[in-house]
């Protein structure tokens, strides 16, 4: 399985960011609160595919749903 989101120190400080920018995942997730679609965030941010935003995407919720799973058990 693909890693979409990375987390470095020496970029923006360690926030978790799509892989191979300066993009943090809170960024695209607020965005997709807001009522953007993959598209428009990707017109926002062009040089992502939208196949990486979706695979972002997924890979938080799937973070997200681990980590939920885990502090129910």
């Amino acid at each position: 399985m693909k890693n979409y989101i990375r987390s470095d120190p020496k970029i923006l400080g360690g926030k978790h960011v799509i892989a191979g920018t300066r993009i943090p995942i809170s960024r695209i997730l607020f965005l997709l609160k807001d009522g953007y679609t993959v598209e428009a965030i990707h017109d926002e941010y062009p040089d992502i595919e939208i196949e990486i935003l979706k695979g972002a995407i997924d890979e938080a919720v799937r973070f997200i749903d681990s980590n939920r799973n885990a502090s129910l058990s």
